[in-house]
């Protein structure tokens, strides 16, 4: 059952960063080392300050049609989290008390700490940094596809949706009182009431798919201890590191919460001198690593799962597209036809898709997925990698398709279409075009119908899964990796890929 929620939006102030809430480009900042807790504005920081890309769109092509889909803004931490930051407070303050040399440095923060969530009863919702990443969004947007966005507004030709999760729908009635403030009566801003639609989580097969995906869930089940295993080695190197520099008797869950209080603080607060400062530069690199890990295996790549579910988003964007074309080439007036379809989901959402289109990938990698075979796991620090969660899935990421109508009128030349894909607001080459710009009809051949042969009801079925990993042994870092691997990719090859769906 869809829920239509009808949105007055009122006047928004926003607010800009100081010119220090973000270091310098070239300087190390935790706060751009936080995987997907990552803030928008830190995440693409780096790529403000990079050169502009020359504009490869000829002058006679035009933006007739535009998909969105983007992660929630900013949040405060979950409930079951906010439990998690308390117990640790208990647990430093047990800790100190254990702790009876004079003479030993302790941090000064630790004592007497407790959770800045403290006695909140509810979490996870969008805060107002949250609600400026998409408001400064959908300013941008607007302001760069003008032709699309000219129209007044109306729910059918500017569609607006959003998962049944409080925190999506508030990232879409931020966007939305971005993109039409000005254009209507309501206070000072001139703002305008607009819809958001949202489907039942139990039937939402496009922006929460991975929670309608038997297949998937379980496959999450069995695979998320075995990824904790894969973290051990990290986290219990970084204890010892700990209790060696504080003379506290740190555990490893001590470390994954304190690592957990550091990302709150740093991307929610701008606190970089407490928890993070437990954590040299080294160790960062590889707390993020372990994180970008879990993204990976859960999310990403690591199993073709977890993006095939997607594609009924992709087969959506692609509808929407054929329509557009087919409303351009019976020349109905713009206001006729569906401009822009605006989507706010999760990470769970933006790392499936981008994964469907081939995104963050190395080498050949884009050949090896083609034909089922296995990707080796990010490389761990200092060796460098594409697959970083702070680029793919930061607060408020998005990818956008964009629809061009390209067509020479002194000529004579009928239209051709072409569409570019956006991810952060920057233009993105896909593997299978070799473009940025790519024409419809490769993206249609080469990117969409490959990948329809995945039927959701399909793949998704949990009677169809085997159980084809056990439970690792205990064994060293290496032997870990390669049993691990050995589960994932069994059944990659394609003659047995069916046995593992």
């Amino acid at each position: 059952m869809k829920i239509a929620l009808l949105c007055l939006c009122l006047f928004l102030s926003v607010c800009v960063f100081s010119a220090d809430a973000i270091a310098q480009p070239g300087s190390f900042d935790v706060r751009r080392h936080l995987s997907t807790v990552t803030r928008y504005e830190v995440s693409t920081d780096a790529q403000r300050h990079a050169p502009p890309i020359p504009n490869p769109i000829p002058n006679s092509c035009q933006p007739i049609h535009l998909n969105l889909v983007a992660r929630h803004g900013t949040r405060s931490p979950t409930k079951k989290r906010i439990k998690e930051l308390d117990m640790l407070a208990t647990r430093l303050a047990s800790l100190l008390q254990d702790q009876h040399n004079p003479s030993i440095s302790i941090p000064e923060w630790i004592r007497g700490w407790q959770s800045p969530w403290k006695g909140r009863l509810k979490g996870g919702e969008l805060i107002h940094l949250g609600e400026e990443e998409l408001y400064r969004l959908a300013l941008r947007v607007r302001d760069r596809f003008p032709h699309i966005f000219a129209e007044d507004y109306h729910p059918d030709l500017y569609p607006i949706k959003a998962t049944q999760v409080p925190r999506a729908a508030a990232s879409a009635v931020a966007f939305g009182t971005g993109l039409f403030s000005g254009k209507g009566t309501l206070g000072p801003g001139h703002h305008r009431a607009f819809s958001v639609v949202s489907e039942s989580r139990a039937s939402d097969i496009l922006l929460r798919f991975y929670d309608t995906c038997a297949t998937y869930k379980d496959y999450r089940e069995r695979h998320e201890p075995q990824v904790e295993k894969l973290k051990e080695p990290v986290l219990e190197e970084i204890t010892s590191a700990l209790i060696s520099r504080h003379s506290l008797n740190f555990k490893r869950q001590d470390v994954a919460s304190l690592w957990f209080l550091c990302k709150q603080e740093a991307s929610l607060l701008d606190i970089t001198n407490q928890a993070c400062g437990l954590f040299n530069k080294t160790e960062i690199h590889l707390l993020e690593w372990t994180d970008d890990l879990e993204v990976f295996l859960l999310k990403g790549y690591g199993k073709s799962i977890n993006y095939w579910m997607g594609v009924p988003l992709l087969q959506d964007i692609f509808q929407t597209m054929q329509e557009a074309i087919q409303a351009n080439e019976e020349n109905q007036p713009g206001g006729m036809y569906e401009r822009a379809r605006l989507r706010f989901a999760h990470a769970e959402t933006i790392v499936p898709f981008s994964c469907l289109l081939g995104l963050f990938l190395e080498g050949d990698e884009y050949e090896k997925i083609q034909r089922s075979e296995s990707l080796d796991l990010p490389p761990k620090p200092p060796q460098d990698r594409n697959w970083r969660g702070r680029s793919i899935a930061p607060f408020a990421g998005n990818n956008m398709l964009v629809l061009y109508q390209c067509r020479d009128k002194q000529k004579g030349q009928n239209s051709s279409y072409h569409v570019q894909v956006l991810h952060n607001e920057v233009p993105v080459s896909l593997p299978a075009c070799g473009t940025d710009f790519c024409p419809f009809e490769v993206f249609k051949e080469k990117v969409v119908l490959p990948l329809l042969k995945h039927e959701f009801n399909s793949i998704c079925d949990a009677k169809s899964v085997v159980r084809d990993v056990e439970a690792p042994k205990p064994c060293s870092w290496s032997c870990k990796f390669s049993n691990f691997l050995g589960g994932i990719f069994s059944s990659a090859q394609p003659q047995q890929e069916k046995s593992e769906l």
